[in-house]
């Protein structure tokens, strides 16, 4: 597994305006400082306590993106220093995130996540949910965060059409909110979809960030 050709391989491959977050979630530090010595600089983690500690270990530059399911009394932790939260599927969880924020004394930028898949496991608002909040002015009182935009998980499938067409829907919702008075505190301008199985498809679809983990340091 040669992690820098992986990451050359896919970095070349990006389409305009789209990124790449290595997915370094129960990967050991000698692997995230080998993604790091071949330029990466971005990193999604799944887990609270693992990002703490690999944020604590590691070089201060990384851009830590927080893509698992999150717990609300696990936001604390990693308040002063998250990039990025792709996971927020509630309005109480973000009403925590905005708490620790302020008491952090900064804005966390976050991605609103929507269940787009085929499959109940995903968490996520679904679109109406979604377009319900934002015509209700939900969102509005939260000072201490930065809505930037979506993110979603397709149905793992073969299916490569229902995939796309996942995909395609939160595209759909993307732009369509993009059209709407926004809040101050919202920006829609990343659309966090596509993992190591489907991110040639997501990027096709829009996508602006890419979560991959596997096809840069291999099977868990």
């Amino acid at each position: 597994m040669n992690i820098k050709n992986n990451i050359s391989n896919l970095t070349q491959n990006l389409v305009a305006g789209c990124r790449l977050i290595a997915v370094s979630k129960t990967k050991p530090i000698e692997m995230i400082q080998e993604a790091y010595a071949a330029g990466q600089r971005l990193f999604g983690e799944n887990r609270v306590q693992e990002l703490v500690a690999k944020f604590d270990a590691l070089p201060k530059d990384i851009e830590w993106h927080m893509i698992g399911h999150l717990q609300s009394n696990k936001v604390k932790m990693m308040a002063p220093f998250v990039h990025l939260i792709h996971s927020v599927d509630s309005i109480g969880l973000l009403a925590e995130i905005d708490k620790q924020a302020a008491k952090a004394g900064r804005k966390i930028p976050c991605l609103l996540q929507v269940h787009i898949a085929k499959e109940e496991t995903k968490f996520g608002f679904s679109p109406e949910e979604m377009l319900e909040a934002f015509q209700q002015r939900a969102f509005d009182k939260f000072d201490h965060v930065q809505i930037a935009g979506l993110m979603g998980m397709a149905t793992f499938t073969e299916d490569k059409d229902q995939v796309r067409s996942e995909f395609r829907s939160l595209r759909k919702l993307f732009d369509a909110l993009k059209t709407m008075p926004l809040p101050v505190n919202t920006t829609m301008k990343e659309l966090s979809m596509g993992m190591s199985g489907d991110y040639d498809i997501a990027m096709e679809e829009g996508s602006t960030l890419i979560r991959v983990g596997s096809a840069i340091f291999g099977a868990r």
